[in-house]
């Protein structure tokens, strides 16, 4: 698909917030800082990505791998043996989403402050009847 124009996400058309929503989604997101470290099979990154449906991991890989981030190999085996890995594309998104996801585990303190401050504000402006505007 030929983009007319040069991609920007901040248009509403562009094509590249689909791909950011992908790979930034809760889901994938996870799935890609999972794969950096080594291939998975589907039940042992199940069991990596805490919480994820079988089907909502299911959902998400088949759409990093249309995307090209991901790669499915599926191995003609009794039983059936497939891994999943991260393409050349695969592995620089992810060292991406790594980074934001570090950060986020550092600054959580600091986010859970701020949100304590902002519902103790907000409480104290309902109790005066204050009305808050964005």
């Amino acid at each position: 698909m030929a983009v007319s124009r040069d991609p920007d996400v901040n248009r509403a058309m562009c094509p590249s917030r689909l791909i950011l929503e992908h790979v930034t989604s809760r889901w994938g997101v996870l799935v890609l800082a999972a794969l950096r470290d080594r291939s998975y099979r589907f039940s042992e990154l199940r069991r990596e990505v805490g919480g994820v449906s079988e089907k909502m991991l299911a959902q998400t890989l088949q759409t990093l791998e249309r995307d090209g981030f991901v790669r499915r190999d599926a191995k003609p085996v009794i039983p059936p043996r497939v891994d999943y890995s991260l393409t050349e594309l695969g592995t620089e998104a992810a060292e991406q989403v790594w980074g934001l996801a570090r950060w986020t585990e550092k600054r959580v303190d600091e986010v859970f402050t701020a949100r304590a401050r902002y519902d103790e504000a907000k409480e104290r402006g309902a109790a005066y009847g204050e009305a808050r505007t964005p």
